[in-house]
């Protein structure tokens, strides 16, 4: 997770369908090359053969590179544009939010040491007090501060993203050289968001922001909307596409691996902004930061 501002380098225009044309023939054909080559295309998703005419700025889901209008069946990732603003804060809040039980309880199976001292604290109560009603009643309280301060946390980092890029995607993301946003839309409702933001720095890309709201997960979107930052990077010459993730769910790390990434390290020392290191958050709340990344070529 990460909240802050995106540093503002590099070009960013998406080489639309029209654009192709304006580049150089060989340069055009070595680029589309090299993405075919690196992530295989979607699985065709069922539908009508016949197509609407395509948009320049929209990429369909459900074909090989395939093009179509936001509206009717087929899911399309474009840009972002202005109004859908909301729509995009509210997936994005959405899917942050789904991270408290996560954490709370999913991401106690990552943490061996946390689950031995919950054991022992559990064997203290019942060396004490003889009870074993009490006793069993110290793993659900214990569940139940783990729940109070994921929650804690993770609303303090939504406040954060929400104030800072989030609170407006044009102005961080359309606008400053280095960085694009893109939505998935089915039926005219912005349904997935993605950004990329450039390192000038060692010359990548960061994947970041990714989201689908869970009434249209499971239909490939998160996966088109990676290819997307994927696609960004091959057309810009970037070495590679990282990210970070403290995403608990196993899908989400598959996910990751399909597009191609490496799972570069771990670490159980992450400061997610709004944490206070107080002693009852480091007893209650943990995550454990995963970095990725896709190597597009040697520098």
């Amino acid at each position: 997770m990460h909240c802050g501002p995106p540093d503002m380098v590099c070009e960013t225009k998406i080489v639309a369908a029209e654009d192709h044309e304006a580049l150089p023939g060989a340069k055009k054909d070595a680029l589309l090359s090299a993405a075919g080559a690196m992530w295989p295309p979607l699985p065709a998703a069922p539908g009508p053969a016949a197509a609407p005419p395509p948009a320049p700025d929209a990429q369909q889901l459900g074909g090989a590179g395939g093009t179509g209008p936001p509206g009717g069946r087929g899911v399309c990732i474009r840009e972002f544009r202005a109004a859908e603003q909301d729509a995009a804060r509210r997936i994005f809040y959405d899917g942050i939010m789904e991270r408290i039980p996560n954490t709370a309880f999913r991401g106690l199976r990552q943490h061996p040491r946390t689950q031995l001292l919950y054991a022992l604290l559990a064997a203290l109560c019942f060396a004490v007090t003889r009870s074993l009603l009490l006793t069993c009643l110290v793993p659900a309280g214990l569940l139940g501060l783990r729940y109070y301060y994921s929650r804690k946390v993770i609303l303090a980092y939504l406040d954060c993203a929400l104030h800072t890029d989030m609170a407006d995607i044009e102005q961080y993301y359309m606008k400053p050289p280095g960085s694009c946003f893109w939505v998935a839309v089915l039926d005219g409702n912005v349904v997935g968001i993605v950004a990329a933001r450039a390192h000038e720095e060692d010359n990548t890309v960061e994947l970041l922001r990714m989201s689908v709201d869970s009434r249209f997960r499971g239909k490939g979107i998160a996966k088109a909307l990676g290819r997307k930052v994927l696609e960004f990077a091959v057309v810009h010459n970037y070495s590679a596409v990282v990210l970070g993730t403290t995403a608990v769910k196993v899908a989400a790390h598959k996910l990751y691996e399909s597009l191609g990434f490496r799972h570069m390290g771990a670490s159980d020392h992450y400061v997610l902004p709004g944490m206070t290191l107080s002693l009852a958050e480091r007893l209650f709340f943990q995550v454990r930061y995963h970095r990725y990344r896709l190597q597009l070529r040697e520098e």
